[in-house]
């Protein structure tokens, strides 16, 4: 531990999304021990990665945004407001242009620019599309800690690291285990499942950078990563739960990663 915290942000939020990316990879593993995996647990495991998020984005990112404002009196919400509606606005940008398919549609639902994409570099996509924020949280707050701001911890950049990595795995394990169902060989399936891992180290760079070389921007930078958070939480992540009759055990799930996070983010934050 004293090692890494004699590193730089930006290189300690690179090796924060290398464990992510890694629990993303052991979910992935799944397909290898695991004959299957019903479509009951796969609906649980997403509603918990909900959960995490929605958890994260107000304790690590929103409330501490808007702490950092208190300067500005009762316009203290305005780099908070101004940066959660830009991050969500962003993600619906990306979701329109890019080429993705959500894990329980059909081919023929294919969302973003038309593609001639297979439906397995589809799915990986949507994934992928999750893991850009979460990158980007990460990275804001390490970056917030170097800046020396008084609300943000390296041991609460370290407890958001751990809940994104902890909500990874089942977003592994949702994209290996369908593509397994489909025929594909569990290494390929495993390999598409962890390549959706892959943008969190970029993006975690890409947030700690910005914050670091634009301070003022920091409120406005965490924001940001909620807002896109919580655009794929309620766009993406609780429809796909929800969508196959377990929408009951899948709620429970989103009650348990919400808990789960507040307590690693009060605990350790």
């Amino acid at each position: 531990m004293d090692w890494f915290m004699e590193q730089n942000a930006v290189f300690q939020a690179f090796l924060a999304t290398l464990f992510t990316w890694g629990v993303t990879a052991l979910g992935a593993a799944l397909v290898f021990t695991a004959r299957d995996i019903s479509k009951r647990t796969l609906d649980v495991m997403l509603g918990f990665a909900g959960g995490v998020m929605m958890a994260a984005s107000y304790w690590s990112l929103l409330a501490p945004a808007i702490e950092m404002s208190g300067s500005m009196g009762k316009f203290a919400f305005v780099p908070a407001a101004v940066g959660f509606v830009f991050g969500a606005a962003f993600l619906r940008l990306v979701d329109m242009i890019l080429p993705h398919l959500h894990l329980n549609a059909p081919l023929s639902e294919a969302e973003g620019i038309k593609t001639s994409w297979r439906r397995s570099t589809l799915l990986v996509t949507a994934i992928t599309l999750h893991n850009i924020p979460e990158g980007l949280a990460v990275g804001v707050a390490f970056g917030a800690v170097a800046a020396g701001l008084d609300s943000a911890t390296l041991a609460g950049a370290v407890s958001l690291a751990l809940g994104i990595g902890i909500q990874n795995f089942p977003e592994g394990t949702a994209v290996s285990v369908p593509l397994r169902r489909e025929g594909m060989s569990r290494m390929k399936s495993f390999l598409y499942g962890q390549a959706s891992g892959m943008v969190e180290p970029v993006a975690a760079v890409l947030g700690a950078a910005a914050v670091l070389l634009a301070r003022p921007l920091l409120p406005y930078a965490l924001a940001f990563a909620a807002g896109a958070m919580i655009f794929v939480v309620v766009e993406e992540v609780i429809p796909e739960s929800q969508s196959s009759g377990n929408g009951d055990l899948a709620t429970m799930g989103v009650v348990s990663g919400f808990t789960i996070m507040m307590i690693l983010d009060v605990a350790l934050g």
